[in-house]
């Protein structure tokens, strides 16, 4: 029974070893509201298909503090994410905007699909050309008037 009793306190004791602090609440809830809104938008780094506010990696942890302390600064929606996009690129927005650099991401699906159908038909017209009808000899006629024959008694 002692022994138990000890087992269970040592496991306890572990736990709460290695137990990490909570994260505190939010201070301004106005700026956490706002943080979210706006790492919402934004991909987390390590995780890549996860957005910054869902992410529990320890680079989103860091980059949600560093936005908050931009918008503590008082600067807008807008200036924070091209602070973003100027530090990690544009691959850190969700929706990156539309400019040379990213019309290959943004068209590319619709140019796939059109050369996919282009290859479709291309090849439905080689293929119907190539099946021609061949008149039947007359000794396949035969055969065939035969078989009709059988069949139909």
């Amino acid at each position: 029974m002692k022994r138990l009793l000890a087992s269970i306190l040592l496991v306890l004791a572990c736990g709460i070893a290695w137990a990490k602090d909570a994260a505190p609440l939010a201070e301004d809830p106005a700026v956490e509201k706002r943080m979210i809104a706006i790492s919402e938008e934004m991909r987390c780094l390590v995780c890549q298909n996860e957005s910054l506010a869902g992410s529990r990696a320890d680079l989103a942890q860091d980059l949600r503090r560093e936005l908050r302390g931009l918008i503590k600064e008082g600067k807008s929606d807008e200036e924070i994410k091209q602070f973003m996009v100027s530090r990690y690129g544009d691959f850190v927005l969700y929706r990156p905007q539309v400019k040379p650099l990213t019309w290959l991401l943004w068209g590319g699906p619709f140019i796939l699909l059109i050369a996919g159908v282009a290859a479709l038909i291309a090849y439905l017209r080689r293929r119907s050309r190539s099946v021609q009808e061949a008149p039947l000899s007359k000794a396949d006629a035969k055969r065939a008037e035969a078989l009709l024959k059988e069949g139909g008694q």
